[in-house]
């Protein structure tokens, strides 16, 4: 007589199949995803001050296009367009005729108008010879009335200030507790010219070179 044939998977077998149709267990899905939580981690701490940068660079960009936007708006317009600067991280600009803010912009909230202790503070090195390190918005130089945080910009292109003197000075960025982070810009009044530089360090001694 032949042997019938049982053609029934063994109980190991059988479990082995039901285990690979079931997928991924909770503690394989566990470890996936403490796997990719360590790697987004990893990323975001090297990728941290490449974002910083971006963001400090932007603000400074900004603050650069804004005042100089507004220098253009008064030639065009002919009409007095003041720059105001409030620390620690604003600057407004409003039409003097009609008392209207026409544009507002805030920095990021790790980038102030900030004179970082370190920079260059003798009237030879600091931007354009303007100041001495020491106060970050720092308008109307050689003048003992008026506003340090304002600028008056003249139908005809010129920065004066409150009292229609000629209005030089010089502005700070930086993120606090970072030197090398800092940039200013500078402003000639009679001329109107506006050039924005950044903070060195060439050959040990800090420098400020026009960007």
């Amino acid at each position: 007589m032949l042997a019938v044939m049982n053609s029934t998977e063994s109980p190991e077998k059988d479990h082995m199949s039901h285990r690979r149709m079931r997928g991924f267990t909770l503690i394989e899905a566990l470890i996936v995803v403490s796997i990719i939580l360590l790697a987004s981690a990893i990323f975001f701490v090297n990728m941290r001050p490449a974002f910083q940068q971006a963001r400090l660079n932007n603000a400074y960009n900004s603050v650069l296009a804004t005042m100089r936007r507004a220098r253009e708006t008064a030639v065009a317009e002919r009409r007095v367009y003041i720059v105001n600067f409030i620390a620690p991280r604003t600057m407004t600009i409003t039409q003097a005729a009609t008392g209207t803010v026409t544009n507002t912009f805030t920095l990021p909230l790790d980038v102030t108008f900030d004179a970082e202790p370190g920079i260059p503070n003798t009237a030879a090195n600091t931007p354009d010879h303007f100041g001495t390190g020491g106060i970050a918005i720092d308008f109307d130089q050689g003048v003992t009335l008026g506003s340090k945080t304002s600028v008056y910009f003249q139908p005809d292109g010129s920065g004066q200030d409150v009292n229609n003197n000629i209005n030089n000075g010089v502005l700070y960025i930086a993120r606090s507790g970072d030197v090398f982070s800092s940039r200013a810009i500078t402003l000639w009044g009679a001329t109107g010219r506006i050039r924005g530089l950044r903070l060195y360090n060439v050959a040990g001694v800090k420098t400020w070179r026009q960007q």
